[in-house]
C-alpha cells in the first residue's frame, strides 16, 4: 500500500473521527478528556489499521459498470467483518492494558457494530472516490498526451511542405538561390524532424526561425523586411515547440506573400511581471479575423496546443483587418529550463 495513502488516511479521515469520539465519549459517558482521548484513540487507531484492510479489499473488488448485487452482499458481509473485528480487537487491546477480560461494550453491541459498519462504508466510499479521481487523472493525461502528439503532427507537414514549396518556387526564377535555399532547408528539416521536445527555449526557437527567414528572404528579396527585438533575459524562458515559428510562417504566408510593396515584419520578445510576451507583426494586406479564427490554420492548431499545455493561463490575442496588416501576441506563463535540459543540444 503506498504510504501516502497512509498518511492521508490519518490526516483527512481518522484525526478528526478521534477528536468526535473523544467529543461522544465525554459527553455520553461523563468522562474527563484525559481518559476519554486516549481511549478514542486506541479505538480510531484499531479503525484505521483494519481501514487498510478495507483498502485492499477495493482494489480487488473494483467499482462494478454495469452496477451487481454482489458487489453490494459482499461488502455487507465485508462491514460486518470490519465491525465485529473492531469490537474484537478493541476488547484485546483493552484486556492487554487493564491486564484482565476486558469487554467493552459501551451503549451496547449493536450500536457498537453499527458505528462499524459506518465505519467500514466510509474507508470504502473514500478509497473509491480516490481511485477513481486517479483514473480519471490518467485518463485526461492520457487524452492530452493524445492530442498534442495528432496536433504536432499536423504541424510538422503543414511547416515542411511551406518551406518545400519556397524551394520549388525558386527553380525558374533564381536556380543559384534555389540551391542556397534548399541547403538552408536541410538544416531546417533536420532541426524540425529531430525536435521531439514541447517546450524549448526562447533562445533555441529563435535561432531555427532565424533560418527559417533566411529561405524566405531568398524568394522575397526586397519585399520582406524583418526586424526584431528579442531581450535578453527572454532568451532563457521556454515556450512551446515552433510557436514563434508558427506566428512568423502566418505573417509570411498571409501578409508578406500576396503583398507587392515590402513588408515589415516586427517580432519582439520580453519578460512582463513572470510571463513571457511574444508578438509579431507585419503591415501587409491584413486579414478578417473571423475568418482566421474560424479557419484550420496553424494559428488555431497553437491555440489548441496552449490549451492542452497551460489550461488558461496562458492566451494568443489576434489584432488586425483586411489592408491594416496583423498581429498576434502570445503570452505565456514565465517558465525556465532546468540547467542540465539548457545543454541538451
Amino acid at each position: 500500500m503506498p504510504r501516502a495513502w497512509v498518511w492521508t488516511q490519518l490526516a483527512i479521515g481518522w484525526l478528526p473521527m478521534w477528536a468526535l469520539f473523544t467529543v461522544l465519549m465525554m459527553s455520553a459517558h461523563q468522562s474527563p478528556v484525559e481518559e476519554a482521548a486516549p481511549y478514542a484513540l486506541r479505538l480510531m487507531a484499531i479503525a484505521a489499521t483494519l481501514g487498510m484492510v478495507v483498502h485492499r479489499l477495493t482494489a480487488r473488488l473494483p467499482w462494478p459498470h454495469p452496477f451487481r448485487l454482489r458487489f453490494i452482499v459482499v461488502h455487507l458481509l465485508g462491514g460486518l467483518a470490519y465491525s465485529m473485528s473492531w469490537f474484537g480487537l478493541n476488547a484485546v487491546v483493552e484486556s492487554l492494558l487493564r491486564r484482565t477480560i476486558a469487554i467493552p461494550i459501551g451503549p451496547g453491541i449493536g450500536p457498537y457494530l453499527v458505528v462499524g459498519i459506518w465505519l467500514y462504508g466510509m474507508v470504502a466510499a473514500v478509497a473509491y472516490a480516490s481511485r477513481e479521481a486517479e483514473r480519471s487523472a490518467q485518463l485526461k493525461a492520457l487524452a492530452a498526451s493524445s492530442q498534442l502528439a495528432a496536433l504536432r503532427s499536423q504541424l510538422h507537414p503543414h511547416f515542411l511542405f511551406n518551406a518545400l514549396h519556397t524551394v520549388v518556387q525558386l527553380i525558374p526564377l533564381d536556380p543559384r538561390g534555389a540551391v542556397r535555399a534548399a541547403e538552408l532547408l536541410a538544416g531546417v528539416l533536420r532541426s524540425a524532424i529531430g525536435e521531439h521536445k514541447e517546450w524549448v527555449t526562447l533562445r533555441d526557437e529563435w535561432d531555427f526561425v532565424q533560418r527559417y527567414l533566411e529561405i524566405e528572404a531568398i524568394r522575397f528579396g526586397e519585399r520582406l523586411v524583418v526586424r526584431s527585438e528579442i531581450d535578453a533575459a527572454a532568451l532563457d524562458a521556454q515556450l512551446p515547440s515552433f510557436a514563434l515559428q508558427t506566428m512568423v510562417e502566418n505573417a509570411v504566408r498571409h501578409g508578406a506573400a500576396p503583398a507587392i510593396e515590402p513588408t515589415t515584419l516586427q517580432i519582439r520578445a520580453r519578460l512582463d511581471r513572470g510571463r513571457l510576451l511574444v508578438d509579431v507583426d507585419d503591415n501587409g494586406v491584413g486579414a478578417d479575423l473571423a475568418l482566421v479564427e474560424r479557419g484550420g490554420t496553424g494559428l488555431r492548431r497553437l491555440r489548441e496546443r496552449l490549451a492542452w499545455l497551460y489550461g488558461g493561463s496562458a492566451s494568443l490575442v489576434l489584432r488586425g483587418a483586411p489592408g491594416q496588416g496583423f498581429g498576434a501576441t502570445l503570452q505565456l506563463p514565465l517558465r525556465r529550463a532546468a540547467p542540465e535540459e539548457n545543454g541538451d543540444d
